[in-house]
């Protein structure tokens, strides 16, 4: 199996390759890697950490880097896209410019998310080209945030063949049941989430028995064992009747999300750019040292995750058992694996809507648990949704096609809409005047 990976010199490219590492041997185990990226300094300081990971380890993939996308491509088996069009200085001003005007700025949230997804459609379409011309049959996995927004714009060039996933939900889930008693793991364990990328709730949970989801509603000690439950409050939480993904906190406690990023000493773009950057030019500088450097930033980094929303409920410290960095990659292997094997398992993916849910049409990309096979991901049943979760995933849908719209044609008047309809912008007016600071005429 050959894996390509746009984005190849990104700071999480380690984490997907430890992943592979552990499969390595298998039947049907990666082969070869291929590293794609715009950066070449990013690149030789990412490979420097794989070849430090690869050591000793029987059957590891090697790993080869692509000048070009067209080489990057051919012969490629499956695609992950993880590209960050604009680098972390361009995540700070999709921050900055909003918070100027008094609105959240968010790298997927709100008129951040927005703009991220204008300045970064266009590239992924291109990419969702490229595949189609040169690899077709070749599986593209995306976690370009936002990710349901660039899913679905891929989507309308690749079909079902371009999945999206996402590691939030699976978080949630496994620390809810852990915290309800269940095992993630036991093939008795079942649940139901509903929404779009960073926009869901858990909704139901058992182990074979009994919905084991209103005893945990109505525990404040277990809802305060962890990160979601301390997050959003166990009265919120028990009123709700549902688990929130965790940007959902941005929807939820919007003043008080909007307060401690306006007073934290640096937006969360701002602590990226300066700590990859301090770690590429040390770990260029001193490549035998590449992996220790990484490592060390990535607990840096997973530590300080949501913490302006952390300390708007209080202040508290992440549970070590998010802190490994682990996620998405362990969910884009277990995809991979069960379409190369045919290995049947189910994950909380973003696929096409079907008849899922009914609000939504057909091509509509939602994010629900899926039943994964060597014929790609089908979406599962769910319950339907409720008024309130139906409202804000139309409302949201709405943005991001208006944004995909303006990606595609250039049409001001969808940019604008997009920004406006976001319910974190509170004004057509302030809407204008980020997209005039953001995309000058």
């Amino acid at each position: 199996m050959r894996l390509v990976i746009l984005g190849g010199g990104g700071f999480r490219v380690p984490l997907v390759y430890r992943a592979l590492l552990a499969d390595a041997g298998a039947p049907g185990a990666c082969r070869e890697l291929v590293l794609h990226d715009t950066d070449p300094v990013r690149l030789r300081v990412v490979a420097s950490v794989l070849a430090a990971q690869a050591a000793g380890v029987p059957g590891a993939p090697a790993v080869r880097i692509a000048q070009d996308l067209d080489d990057a491509l051919r012969g490629a088996d499956f695609v992950f896209s993880a590209i960050r069009v604009g680098g972390t200085a361009g995540r700070v001003c999709d921050e900055r410019v909003p918070l100027a005007e008094g609105v959240l700025g968010q790298e997927t949230v709100g008129a951040g998310g927005v703009l991220y997804g204008l300045r970064t459609l266009p590239v992924a379409v291109a990419i969702a080209e490229r595949v189609k011309a040169l690899a077709p049959d070749a599986w593209v996995i995306n976690f370009t945030n936002p990710a349901g927004m660039v899913t679905e714009a891929m989507a309308r060039v690749l079909g079902e063949r371009v999945i999206g996933i996402c590691d939030s939900p699976v978080g949630l889930v496994r620390r809810a049941a852990r915290a309800a008693g269940a095992d993630p793991d036991s093939p008795a364990f079942h649940y139901d989430y509903v929404g779009l990328n960073h926009l869901g709730w858990l909704r139901r949970m058992s182990d074979g028995g009994p919905d084991l989801l209103p005893g945990l509603l109505a525990d404040p000690k277990a809802l305060d064992s962890f990160e979601e439950g301390k997050l959003f409050g166990a009265p919120w939480l028990a009123a709700l009747g549902a688990l929130p993904n965790e940007y959902l906190h941005y929807y939820y406690f919007e003043r008080e999300a909007l307060a401690a990023v306006r007073s934290a000493e640096a937006t969360r773009g701002e602590f990226l750019d300066r700590q990859q950057g301090a770690f590429f030019a040390s770990a260029a500088g001193l490549p035998s040292d590449a992996y220790t450097l990484w490592d060390r930033t990535r607990l840096e980094r997973e530590e300080t995750y949501m913490a302006e929303n952390r300390a708007a409920t209080g202040g508290w410290q992440r549970d070590p058992h998010d802190l490994d960095g682990g996620g998405y990659d362990r969910v884009a292997l277990a995809l991979m694996r069960a379409i190369a094997r045919d290995e049947r398992t189910t994950l909380i993916l973003n696929v096409p809507n079907g008849t899922t849910v009914p609000a939504l049409d057909a091509e509509a990309i939602i994010e629900v648990p899926c039943e994964v096979g060597a014929f790609g991901a089908r979406p599962l049943p769910v319950a339907a949704p409720t008024e309130h979760q139906a409202g804000l995933m139309l409302t949201l849908k709405a943005v991001e096609r208006s944004a995909i719209e303006a990606a595609a044609s250039g049409s001001r008047a969808a940019a604008l809409r997009a920004l406006a309809l976001h319910p974190l912008v509170d004004s057509v007016a302030v809407a204008g005047r980020i997209l005039d600071a953001a995309l000058p005429r």
